[in-house]
């Protein structure tokens, strides 16, 4: 059941009328692989936390490490704070072991009295083994996710939710591979993206089908298109100094984007469960899934060259383990025939004007070079 946003609807105000208007439990769900089909086939709107963003929000990041990532300590101070009581419960994925310590920190804090649910993907490459730690995790938060809403899982519920997010991705994946043909700036098409973070996925489907509709016959983009690699774009006002120094993100390896676009469909005549399988191992190569490093630097070649990218753009967030492990393997592919930029972020609300110096000598250098050839 599709229940358009309001316009200019907050994200609160969005999850209470989920629940008032459509009897729609939320679940809180920390980045970055989950299996969001399931929740959409038990009616359950994901409203996923990276962050957020800015200065933490309560005292509670005191309790972890400062070398743990802005991340990690940004979401416990917030679910600590009582900033996400407006959902019913949350859920752990297994990306790291900081988050996953969250599953057992933030109820053993006192910040977070309602259901907690974990999730372990498995790791590494597509194979037998992996297949079946994969199926039985699914099943277990699949059951726990059934009894907390009293619903059933039906084959026929997750057939339905499973050609919504194929279809969700196709859409994603149009925009993305046309980026040069799509007449938005870089944070607009971004806040279309990351709706989907918190959006009811059929209204977020109607928003992508509207952007798709703009993409043009042929490039309209006036910029030079760079490889961006990394976890997640904030603050957004990157995006405006990239456009504004004339580069755009013609290839997305964002975690929180462009890595999460399931591409491939396993057809509608598969078993749903192993449909859901599929859709888990056909995401783009990543590393807090333990990709292998070298597929992952052939399938970032292979975006770059696509784009006509220009250069590479590494944004990784500090101390963030698992992307930071691959970028000496990605300076060291790239930076032989493209100029590349490794800038780390700390879910700053606004860029460093030391940050913002860097992209603008970056975005010389470009032009340089393209005046040059």
């Amino acid at each position: 059941m599709p229940s358009i946003r309001p316009p200019g609807a907050s994200r609160r105000q969005y999850i209470l009328r989920q629940r008032e208007e459509c009897g729609r439990r939320s679940l809180a769900v920390l980045p970055i692989h989950y299996p969001k089909e399931i929740l959409t086939a038990l009616d359950i709107l994901a409203v996923e936390l990276w962050g957020p963003p800015g200065p933490p929000r309560g005292d509670a990041a005191g309790r972890l490490q400062t070398y743990v990532c802005a991340v990690v300590r940004n979401a416990l101070a917030f679910l600590d704070s009582g900033g996400a009581d407006a959902v019913d419960g949350v859920l752990f994925p297994h990306t790291c072991d900081s988050l996953q310590g969250l599953a057992t920190l933030a109820p053993d804090f006192g910040g977070w009295g309602k259901k907690a649910f974990v999730f372990q993907h498995c790791r590494g490459a597509d194979r037998p083994s992996a297949r079946a730690f994969q199926k039985a995790e699914l099943r277990s938060l699949a059951a726990g996710l059934e009894s907390w809403t009293d619903r059933e899982l039906t084959a026929g519920r997750l057939n339905w939710a499973l050609r919504l997010h194929e279809e969700i991705d196709a859409c994603r994946a149009a925009l993305l591979d046309g980026r040069d043909r799509l007449p938005l700036g870089d944070r607009e098409l971004y806040a279309l993206l990351r709706r989907g973070e918190w959006l009811w996925p059929e209204d977020h489907l109607a928003e992508l089908r509207q952007a798709e509709g703009r993409l043009a016959a042929c490039p309209v983009q006036g910029g030079l298109p760079i490889l961006v690699t990394g976890y997640v774009p904030e603050p957004a006002a990157l995006l405006d100094a990239l456009n504004q120094a004339g580069l755009y993100l013609g290839a997305d390896d964002y975690a929180a984007v462009g890595r999460r676009v399931a591409r491939g469909s396993a057809g509608a005549n598969a078993d749903p469960w192993d449909r859901v399988l599929d859709r888990s191992f056909s995401h783009p190569p990543c590393p807090t899934q333990g990709s292998d490093q070298g597929f992952r630097l052939r399938y970032l070649d292979s975006l770059a060259r696509a784009a006509g990218a220009r250069g590479v753009l590494v944004h990784v967030q500090k101390f963030c383990e698992p992307e930071l492990f691959d970028v000496p393997a990605i300076r060291a592919a790239f930076a032989p025939r493209l100029p590349l930029l490794v800038l780390e972020g700390e879910l700053e609300l606004e860029l460093p004007a030391q940050a913002a110096t860097r992209l603008e000598a970056f975005a010389e250098m470009l032009h340089a070079r393209g005046r040059a050839a």
